[in-house]
């Protein structure tokens, strides 16, 4: 019997020019109570992601929030246990979205990054503020709509069907691939 065959990727990326930008996959946030899907699920495609983004050469950026002006961050406010990697990118920000004041955009620019790929929690806050900024800056934008969850589904459908179409384009994980290297 012949196995399965496994579909092309939808969407082609450059390895060269794009970055995997995952937003507040942080303990305290992961536990929450989300939708559409668990903040485990998300974790784990996020981590699915990352992994394939390092494996093809292209940058992984974690973004994690912190509280401005207190003396010590709530408990779980690091990133997910096992999330990370030396090589990737760790932006602290201070703000709803992960531009402003952290100097992401100098960094993604040294790099060669034109295209980010986005996933996190929550979809209409920390993703959509996040994407809103790197559109403005003029990168294209990709939405993995299962390696995010949001407060209530409602939020997050706002988000991927009504907002996100309009700024870029919105995948599922098993739509991402990269064009082969030369």
């Amino acid at each position: 019997m012949t196995p399965p065959q496994t579909p092309e990727p939808w969407l082609a990326l450059d390895p060269a020019r794009t970055a995997l930008v995952l937003v507040d996959l942080m303990d305290r946030i992961v536990a929450l109570p989300l939708e559409p899907y668990k903040g485990t699920e998300v974790l784990a495609v996020a981590q699915e992601l990352a992994a394939a983004f390092r494996s093809a050469g292209a940058p992984v950026v974690m973004i994690r929030v912190e509280r401005p002006g207190v003396t010590e961050q709530p408990s779980g406010s690091g990133l997910a246990a096992g999330l990370a990697r030396e090589s990737d990118l760790e932006i602290v920000k201070r703000t709803i979205g992960g531009f402003q004041g952290t100097g992401l955009d100098e960094r993604l620019r040294q790099r060669g990054v034109d295209t980010l790929v986005f996933g996190g929690i929550a979809t209409n806050l920390g993703v959509e503020s996040t994407a809103r900024a790197a559109g403005d800056l003029g990168y294209q934008l990709v939405f993995v709509e299962d390696a995010m969850s949001a407060l209530t589904e409602a939020e997050h459908q706002a988000s991927v069907r009504l907002d996100f179409p309009r700024l870029g384009s919105v995948v599922a994980a098993t739509e991402v691939g990269f064009t082969p290297r030369g």
